[in-house]
């Protein structure tokens, strides 16, 4: 692998939240740059190349009180880069996908 970032995280519930998979889902619904995979799923890094998009999957492992949510994002562009110029976006007034959604990979 050479590019992306893998990350998994965990977390205690410490009450019953209900559907965490339609949680995540309205939660992002309208986030342009996050992707709520379809429950069960496993996001690869390979899935973001070259794309600004953070694509999650949610878990809960036997219905139990742990949580699990992958994560995986192109750290070369949705790292401080891709971050960059979002907010320069949101700061100035512009559309937050101006010039974002067009591949950055070079031939």
């Amino acid at each position: 692998m050479i590019r992306g970032i893998h990350a998994t995280l965990y977390g205690q519930l410490t009450a019953e939240p209900g559907d965490l998979q339609a949680l995540f889902e309205q939660r992002y619904a309208d986030e342009p740059f996050v992707d709520v995979m379809p429950a069960g799923s496993h996001p690869e890094t390979r899935s973001v190349k070259g794309i600004n998009t953070c694509r999650l999957a949610v878990h809960r492992p036997g219905n139990g009180n742990t949580v699990v949510v992958l994560s995986v994002i192109d750290n070369l562009v949705k790292g401080a880069s891709g971050q960059a110029i979002q907010n320069l976006n949101l700061m100035f007034g512009f559309e937050e996908n101006t010039g974002l959604t067009a591949p950055a990979l070079m031939p």
